[in-house]
Order: C-alpha cells, then sequence, then structure tokens
C-alpha cells in the first residue's frame, strides 16, 4: 500500500491517524546479505525501490527482482543490459524489456494514468534516455507525451508545437551538445520543467559537462537539473510534480 492509499484509508475512517503514521514510520527492508531491499520505499515515495541493474551480476539482479515482485505489484529495473532480461525472464514471469531505454518492467496492476508529462527531446541521439524517461514515468502512473526532434538549431519545429507545452502539467526536456534547448521551452511556459543533460556530443561536450553546466546556468527560471543521462531521476521528479493535485 503507497502513501496515496494510505490516506485515503484515514480519510474513509478505515484506519487512524497513528496507524497511518505507524505505518509511514515503518522502515521495513529485506536483507539478502549483498543487498537490503527497502520495502517501505512506495510508502514514502510512491512507487517501490527502482533497481539499478549496471554494476550487479545476473544473479543479484534476479533475487532482488524476485524479492520486489513478492512484495510489490509493478516494479521497474533500469540500466539492463538484453542477455540479462533474457535470464531474467525465465524466472520473473510478465517481465517485458525496452532495448532502447534498457529497462525491465513489471506491471501486475497498471497504476491509472494521470495528469500529462510532456517530454521534448533536442535530437534522435537523446533517444536513449528519452525512453528511459517514458517507461519510468509511465509505469508510475502518468500519462505520458512526446515531442521529438525540436532542437533549437531548427527552433521553428519547436515553435509550431507550442500548444501541446501549454496542456503538459509539467515538462522534460532532454538536451545534449550544448544544452540550450530548455531555458527555451520555460522561456514560453508557466509550468515547472526538469532538464535532462546527455553525453551526446563532440569533444568539449565532456560526456555531458558541457550541457549540464549550461543548464545549471539557465535563465528562464523554473528549472530542476538532474545529472547527466539520468532519465529515470527525471522521471520521478516529473511524476511527483505531475501528481501534485491542484
Amino acid at each position: 500500500m503507497n502513501l496515496r492509499k494510505f490516506l485515503e484509508s484515514f480519510k474513509n475512517g478505515e484506519m487512524s491517524l497513528d496507524d497511518v503514521i505507524k505505518a509511514i514510520n515503518d522502515n521495513e527492508y529485506e536483507d539478502l546479505g549483498f543487498a537490503k531491499i527497502d520495502h517501505s520505499r512506495e510508502k514514502r515515495r510512491g512507487f517501490p525501490e527502482v533497481l539499478f541493474c549496471q554494476g550487479k551480476t545476473t544473479d543479484q539482479i534476479i533475487k532482488i527482482m524476485k524479492s520486489l515482485t513478492q512484495r510489490h505489484e509493478n516494479i521497474l529495473a533500469t540500466r539492463a543490459e538484453k542477455e540479462v532480461y533474457e535470464k531474467v525472464k525465465k524466472s520473473i514471469i510478465g517481465a517485458r524489456y525496452n532495448s532502447i531505454a534498457k529497462t525491465i518492467v513489471v506491471e501486475r496492476n497498471p497504476l491509472p494514468k494521470v495528469g500529462k508529462i510532456l517530454i521534448i527531446s533536442a535530437g534522435t541521439s537523446d533517444q536513449p534516455v528519452v525512453e528511459e524517461i517514458r517507461e519510468s514515468a509511465s509505469v508510475m502512473g502518468n500519462n505520458v507525451e512526446m515531442l521529438l526532434d525540436v532542437g533549437v538549431a531548427g527552433i521553428h519545429r519547436l515553435l509550431r508545437n507550442v500548444e501541446k507545452l501549454k496542456k503538459a502539467k509539467v515538462i522534460v526536456v532532454v538536451a545534449g551538445m550544448d544544452g540550450a534547448l530548455p531555458s527555451v521551452v520555460a522561456g514560453l511556459v508557466d509550468k515547472p520543467v526538469v532538464a535532462v543533460p546527455t553525453s551526446v556530443g563532440y569533444g568539449v561536450n565532456f560526456n555531458g559537462v558541457a550541457p549540464l553546466l549550461t543548464m545549471l546556468n539557465n535563465c528562464s527560471g523554473g528549472i530542476g537539473v538532474v545529472n547527466i543521462d539520468n532519465g529515470f531521476g527525471a522521471a520521478h521528479l516529473a511524476s511527483l510534480i505531475n501528481k501534485i493535485k491542484e
């Protein structure tokens, strides 16, 4: 049960305030020896602990995913190679793979989709990060729309889609190279913008450091910046914003 459901139970008189506080403060975790699975993450953050696969062995990944699926209906694993997924799907029923995003998703009881997150990308080379954002935001229960390949080198492509920007509740902007697109987008809208620098670019891009610094030095305001190539982080932040009620 996540935080929203706890609060609904309290509102409906099914739980006392003490019960809700106790449940939220229950820092339950499962010790697997090599990892401690935070099963109370969903209560605090609205979604179960997300498995970062990079650097873990396939056996470790499978054991963690089995632990998560025993307690949670919907889970997400990021930075998973195809070879890992081929072994995971033999143990985890219903697991699906996005080869571009390198994500593994299990949705046994999909969350209702609310609001609207618009993902904007500067170029096609940013697609792996874009797909990680889309998969993450979708499994977390958000309506997601995408506006692709509208970077500042051809700004008319963005300006012809301003109506899409106005309809979104939160916008995630993904860009490499000079990383200028988030400032442009933020200057056109009255809503939060999450900026995601990517490692796409030539030499002095410094594997994403150049767009990261550009985004941190933006002059438009209202922009939150996540780390380089951090699609999941951007999706989680956008999801939390998107689910804030008016």
